[in-house]
């Protein structure tokens, strides 16, 4: 039995639809929103989708189950004034300076002005400013910009699982804000980014490097080259008005030139370079049966994420560097004999669609001799905003091809900018490696589609290999919790942290409907298809790598080059809690109550640690402190006395060396 509902006095067929808000739209009536979307939960704070319902009054679509017989109007004098009034109230709050936001453009809030005729504020503006948040290298949050819609409280949560910013204080003096008020730098942020790419303001925006590559580009004395990321070239087009998931890699290495960048290289190149390490690292670890199930590490949020929460699991990441950081690595290694400069004159600038490829960038693995492999890194969004600063008419350009040896790529180093790419780039070396037979059919698309967690196994010369893929750090989190309890077994586990891979990064064009990741995605294996190549193993430049440097697959050259280590890291940073008065005369105690010694006990050893002392009297010798982690996360609990550190801490242990140690001092 169909059911219908009426809408501004029309007749309209609803099904399925979870929301009034749904099937609004489906009738091409773009109700405004600010907190709706549709891959979060809905929150219902902006009340910009109001709608009058006959018989219940003004009331929120996007919370309201659509029923037959209902009498919609969604465009009402009421309605219309009621938005304008939103709007007005929010425009009157904190900082909206237009013309000098990192939103300008492409802002929600600007744009909702505009279409509901708000020409004027009635409202008092509110001058208290608060502290601007530039501890991150990845993201610049501003909260004198935020409307309080929650969607990146939502967004870190829901998609990511961490819950690192939230909501704080009441009232008027409600505002986003990271754990403790601490800088993102200083918490558990994974700098994905997800949080600024669904922020309808500034509030929270990709950290900008522009002007420091610009500086870059006008010294005389540098060679500055650049790298492009395989997501970039199916979004940035958009930013001049092309169809979301057209390919411009040619018109973009010509802006790139016009700009002043003396080479354009592919991070593709490097791609193919991964997928021959990663494959042979995977390879012997399933001969061996060890380490299992491997972890992809190109995406620097996911790495971080293991190193926070599940260290116990760092030896099953592979030791591969991203493709952006064994660019740099090998830029600088050749380009200074091939290009007759220093290597401290040559400046390496990443195009990604990542925030988080900005701290990487930095990590201190990633250096030599202090000089960072990857200089600066740039999202698509910035290098929109360069190429819109000097005027160039993109449109109108004539595509240029990559420079060589480190531009030319196969499809298989493209396909890592999509969900699942990673998997069928290494399965389309690994086939030809365990069979030893030459791959006819390229495509696996047994690890391709939309699904945030995806399962197969595909047999090779008679072994099976269990494959899973997954993007979104919660359904990460989900699966390693599977794999903890025996429920799940994997051989070979691709993560993302950002929804459909690197095509949806936070650095990328902003999109708020699922069509636009679609068309980028399908831009991705288009581009694929128009390759002549599609294994890593068939591409030319790679093979004189290995030939002249590298020498073999995971040799000592390419571990030096081309693999790192990861190590267990802090969540928080600085501080700690004082659950006993803190003096430094006094005997000090720590527990670590990180997330790793908090599930194995840590906080009934703090209880048992505290009821001790006060049942002791000894409060006036021993002061005890909560620590959010003493990085020994895999040999947790973790309890320091005095000087000692005790690892795998008892309640018993630490009270045994509590007493001894008194004693001393007694």
């Amino acid at each position: 039995m169909k059911k219908t509902l009426e809408i501004n006095g029309k007749a309209v067929e609803f099904n399925g639809e979870k929301n009034l808000l749904e099937v609004i739209r489906k009738e091409n009536i773009d109700l405004p929103t600010f907190c709706y979307h549709s891959e979060l939960s809905i929150y219902g704070a902006c009340r910009l989708c109001v709608v009058e319902v006959d018989g219940r009054g003004v009331q929120a679509s996007c919370s309201l189950a659509p029923e037959s017989g209902m009498k919609v109007r969604t465009n009402t004098e009421q309605l219309r004034n009621l938005r304008k009034i939103y709007i007005e109230l929010l425009l009157a709050s904190y900082n909206h300076d237009c013309p000098t936001c990192a939103k300008n453009n492409n802002c929600k809030l600007q744009e909702l002005a505009y279409k509901l005729g708000v020409r004027e504020i009635r409202f008092k503006r509110n001058q208290e400013q608060l502290p601007v948040d530039n501890s991150s290298h990845a993201l610049l949050r501003d909260s004198n910009k935020c409307i309080l819609c929650g969607d990146c409280v939502r967004a870190c949560e829901e998609i990511q699982g961490i819950g690192a910013i939230d909501f704080a204080f009441r009232g008027a003096k409600s505002v986003v804000s990271p754990a403790f008020g601490k800088g993102l730098s200083h918490i558990d942020c994974v700098d994905c980014g997800q949080c600024s790419r669904v922020c309808p303001t500034g509030a929270i925006v990709p950290k900008s490097e522009v002007a420091e590559v610009w500086k870059a580009i006008e010294d005389n004395s540098k060679v500055v080259v650049a790298q492009i990321a395989p997501a970039v070239r199916v979004a940035i087009g958009e930013e001049f008005g092309y169809k979301s998931g057209t390919i411009v890699t040619g018109q973009l290495i010509a802006a790139l030139k016009m700009l002043g960048f003396d080479k354009v290289f592919d991070s593709s190149f490097t791609a193919d370079l991964t997928v021959i390490e990663e494959a042979n690292e995977f390879i012997e670890r399933k001969t061996k049966n060890e380490n299992l199930p491997l972890f992809t590490s190109c995406c620097p949020a996911w790495v971080k994420y293991v190193e926070q929460y599940f260290p116990e699991y760092l030896h099953n990441l592979s030791t591969c560097r991203s493709p952006q950081q064994m660019f740099g690595s090998i830029a600088k290694s050749i380009l200074p004999d091939l290009l007759g400069k220093k290597r401290e004159d040559i400046v390496v600038v990443s195009i990604m669609p990542c925030t988080a490829k900005k701290v990487e960038a930095r990590r201190p693995e990633f250096s030599t001799d202090g000089l960072q492999d990857v200089d600066y890194v740039l999202t698509t969004q910035e290098l929109a905003n360069m190429i819109k600063q000097v005027g160039i008419k993109f449109e109108n350009l004539s595509p240029e091809a990559f420079d060589l040896p480190l531009g030319f790529k196969t499809g298989a180093g493209v396909l890592f900018g999509n969900s699942g790419g990673v998997s069928e780039a290494v399965l389309r070396y690994a086939y030809e490696k365990i069979s030893g037979q030459i791959l006819d059919n390229v495509d696996f698309k047994e690890v391709r589609g939309k699904n945030a967690i995806r399962e197969t196994s595909i047999q090779i010369n008679g072994q099976m290999i269990n494959l899973c893929i997954i993007h979104g750090l919660k359904n990460a989190k989900n699966i390693v919790k599977q794999i903890q309890n025996g429920e799940k077994h994997y051989d070979l586990i691709e993560v993302m942290a950002c929804p459909g891979g690197c095509i949806g990064g936070a650095g990328q064009p902003v999109y708020y409907d699922e069509e636009t990741r679609n068309n980028r995605t399908k831009g991705i294996y288009d581009c694929d298809k128009m390759l002549q190549l599609h294994k890593s193993q068939e591409n030319p430049y790679v093979a004189d790598l290995y030939k002249n440097i590298l020498k073999e697959p995971n040799s000592e050259v390419a571990h030096h080059l081309l693999h790192t280590q990861y190590k267990s890291k802090k969540r928080i940073k600085e501080g700690a809690m004082e659950l006993i008065t803190s003096d430094s005369s006094k005997l000090q105690v720590s527990v670590c109550v990180g997330t790793n010694c908090f599930i194995k006990g840590s906080q009934e050893i703090l209880k048992k640690l505290i009821n001790y002392v006060e049942q002791n009297n000894l409060t006036d010798v021993v002061d005890i402190k909560a620590n959010f982690c003493m990085e020994n996360c895999d040999e947790g609990p973790s309890v320091t006395v005095g000087d000692k550190l005790i690892k795998k801490c008892s309640a018993e242990s630490a009270i045994r060396t509590l007493e001894a140690l008194v004693s001393q001092i007694a």
